[in-house]
């Protein structure tokens, strides 16, 4: 089927209205009538060739929200008319041992991505900035009545890939965890670790932000950009989530966890990370990386968020505002996240 969409034409290149051909509904397929799709810094970061070449035309978008329209005869896990979410990838295995055990997005032989992908039939995948999706059931998710669709349609993605590194290292009562950058990805950190029962610090470059954090559920803001921060907070955090895509100096923030702390990067700056070994074995602390989180893991979020009253703080617009939007998005000007209006591209 065709439908419409928004698409770079070309690496670095304006977005422009389209339209591209969707599959039609397989055995194990849903077709969704998208509602909402979220702009995600990695959407930018892609369509730009940061991250390597891509396949063009592209249509970006992993966070997607929308109701059903069509089920394939195989399909009992979503009926037409249910309110479903689609997030980062849209295809795996289903075999090895990262699959089974419910860790898709480390498939063996390499996860589909929503977008720019080349999928089980020999397509390239294109994502959520469209009208309609068609994706394979075991990679719906279901979105809770409680969630506002658009307030949860980021939660696709900056929900958990946050959610994911709390609950791996076991955020609770008592934890103290730090967030380093209040953007798209750290307000959902930190709403979901305040939600968890931590103390939670935020961690800026400056305090232009304080007000929100503290309003999001941090415990304490502080300034990078003042070098007694890393001298008071030395040896503090059990956790710290590096949630900015830019080169920090990553071994002053090791020296802010405590012994057996781990520092987990969640952004994904261009440029090589630099650790010192020191940095981490006088402390028997850890450097680790996070990558989203499984299907049944997505899914708890989205319950667990649902439960404590979560979503992303963002910002509608149509479909038309989305280069105006990227350009925002690299200048810091959203408050936290942009999510495209899907009537819009009717």
């Amino acid at each position: 089927m065709q439908v419409n969409a928004y698409a770079a034409p070309a690496a670095g290149e304006p977005l422009v209205p389209t339209t591209i051909e969707r599959r039609e509904v397989g055995a194990n397929d849903v077709l969704i009538d998208i509602e909402y799709a979220g702009i995600c810094h990695s959407d930018i970061h892609t369509v730009n060739g940061d991250w390597g070449p891509q396949a063009f035309p592209l249509v970006p978008g992993h966070e997607i929200v929308g109701i059903v329209r069509e089920v394939g005869s195989d399909v009992s896990t979503h009926a037409v008319g249910d309110r479903v979410g689609v997030g980062c990838m849209v295809n795996s295995c289903g075999r090895c041992e990262n699959c089974t055990n419910g860790d898709e997005q480390y498939c063996v032989e390499g996860n589909v991505a929503t977008y720019g992908a080349t999928d089980r039939d020999g397509t390239i995948t294109q994502g959520g900035y469209s009208t309609h999706v068609v994706v394979d059931a075991d990679f719906v998710l279901s979105v809770p009545e409680g969630l506002d669709p658009a307030a949860a349609t980021p939660l696709l993605c900056a929900g958990i890939t946050t959610y994911a590194p709390l609950r791996k290292w076991g955020v609770g009562p008592g934890s103290k965890v730090a967030v380093v950058g209040l953007g798209g990805l750290g307000h959902m950190a930190v709403k979901i670790a305040h939600a968890l029962g931590a103390h939670v610090t935020v961690l800026s470059q400056s305090l232009k932000k304080q007000e929100d954090g503290l309003r999001l559920g941090a415990d304490e803001y502080y300034a990078t950009s003042d070098e007694t921060t890393f001298e008071d907070l030395a040896g503090r955090f059990d956790l710290i989530i590096n949630t900015v895509s830019a080169k920090i100096a990553i071994d002053s923030y090791l020296g802010l966890l405590a012994v057996d702390g781990t520092m987990v990067n969640v952004g994904a700056p261009p440029e090589p990370l630099e650790v010192n070994v020191f940095s981490l074995i006088g402390g028997r602390r850890s450097f680790a990386g996070s990558m989203i989180g499984g299907i049944a893991l997505t899914q708890e979020m989205l319950d667990f968020c649902a439960e404590h009253g979560i979503g992303s703080d963002i910002e509608v617009i149509e479909a038309a505002k989305v280069n105006e939007a990227y350009e925002r998005v690299l200048a810091s000007d959203v408050r936290y996240r942009f999510v495209i209006d899907a009537k819009t591209l009717a």
